[in-house]
């Protein structure tokens, strides 16, 4: 199902890809908040797969929203409905279906677009009995863990998605111990400035995000979601947003 949304004019249709409900989870919660009015690329979704994986997908496709709303889409339905066939079965191999995966989304992205469109993504498969985490990191802003060891970034493992089509990026597997946290966020985020906007030293920057992370007190997915984003609005005086902000987060409860 697809929503619509009408404007006075009767032949005014804007369709705008599934909106997300997350899975259920047994061990595990995972919730996402975004601030503002969706105005750029930012998308995330989940999904369950299997009985025992979840998918779960940040992207970022660029341009403004009213151009790349079809990429989304068309982005979307691979990762359901491919994801859905790569991961079905119980003795698969992760990461190969997570490479496939991103290899079928890159090539949808640059034939919905007629051409190249940078789409960094951060994709995953949570297993929730093992509490593992397969993913790959295609040129998206790092992913954060935060563990009883501290905090550990899941780097970028190939190029953005939408710019050649032979491209593909590597995955890998970590693991979950209880209570330990997943943090993803958009680059919205981590490029936010604050009020004197005076050099790129004065972006949020990842390591703010990551403070927040440590200090968080909370361990529920959409509290520290929240705490993220309030942090980003606090630090940019409330300024006017020029881009999405956007936070995911996923966490092992047992």
């Amino acid at each position: 199902m697809r929503s619509l949304f009408k404007s006075n004019g009767p032949a005014a249709v804007t369709v705008e890809p599934v909106p997300t409900i997350f899975p259920k989870i047994d061990g595990a919660e995972i919730a996402a908040v975004f601030v503002g009015k969706r105005m750029a690329g930012d998308f995330y979704d989940s999904v369950r797969v299997s009985p025992e994986r979840v998918l779960i997908g940040l992207l970022d496709i660029a341009g403004r929203r009213e151009s790349n709303r079809d990429l989304l889409i068309a982005a979307q339905e691979v990762f359901r409905n491919s994801g859905a066939e790569l991961f079905s079965r119980a003795d698969i191999n992760e990461a190969d279906a997570m490479i496939e995966l991103n290899h079928l989304i890159n090539r949808r992205v640059i034939e919905a677009s007629s051409g190249v469109r940078s789409c960094p993504a951060f994709t995953a498969c949570y297993h929730e009995k093992l509490g593992t985490l397969c993913y790959t990191n295609a040129g998206h802003t790092p992913g954060l863990i935060r563990d009883s060891k501290g905090i550990v970034e899941l780097e970028s493992t190939g190029l953005p998605l939408g710019l050649f089509s032979h491209a593909t990026s590597d995955a890998r597997m970590v693991g979950l111990e209880e209570d330990a946290a997943l943090l993803l966020v958009s680059h919205g985020v981590v490029a936010c400035e604050g009020p004197r906007r005076n050099s790129a030293s004065d972006e949020f920057g990842l390591d703010r995000v990551k403070a927040v992370l440590q200090k968080a007190s909370s361990m529920d997915a959409r509290a520290l979601c929240s705490s993220v984003l309030n942090s980003v609005a606090d630090y940019s005086a409330n300024i006017p947003l020029c881009d999405d902000r956007t936070a995911l987060a996923l966490i092992r409860t047992i």
